[in-house]
């Protein structure tokens, strides 16, 4: 059982904190990666929850492999975001109030995974041209990202 389903299991539907990790991965032209989300239909980071005993890099590298099949490596810490700009309540009722750690990596490896059960999709886009159907939340995220210097708190 992961973590999610072991802490639900106890909690119910409750508002729980929950890490979500990822990265802002760019390549050597600086065009961002983003994933076309198939829950939602739109893009987004890279990312995902954190399970138990696993460090906040593992996260953002373990999702990012999962999700666009690029393996991350040397990264920085860009930003912390949490409060109730990020509260959720997903389709099923379980509610979140999520705290989003973001690294940036420019030192990654591997084949774009272009389609499976999270992922529709998975380019590399120039930042001043980004599709225009983003994650509503990431949208906030790639705004730092083009106009705030690292470390971000938010």
């Amino acid at each position: 059982m992961d973590y999610i389903h072991y802490l639900r299991s106890m909690v119910g539907k409750e508002k729980v904190i929950m890490t979500v990790c990822g990265a802002f991965v760019l390549d050597e032209k600086d065009r961002l990666l983003l994933q076309l989300r198939s829950d939602t239909n739109t893009w987004g980071l890279p990312g995902g929850f954190m399970e138990m005993d696993e460090k906040v890099e593992e996260a953002a590298r373990r999702e990012t492999k999962e999700e666009t099949g690029i393996e991350l490596g040397n990264m920085s810490l860009f930003g912390i975001y949490s409060g109730p700009r990020l509260h959720k309540t997903f389709p099923n009722g379980d509610q979140v109030a999520l705290v989003q750690i973001l690294f940036t990596c420019r030192d990654f490896s591997g084949n774009l995974l272009y389609k499976d059960e999270e992922t529709l999709d998975a380019q590399f886009f120039p930042l001043n041209d980004l599709p225009k159907n983003i994650f509503e939340k990431h949208q906030w995220f790639i705004d730092d990202l083009i106009h705030k210097q690292p470390p971000v708190i938010g």
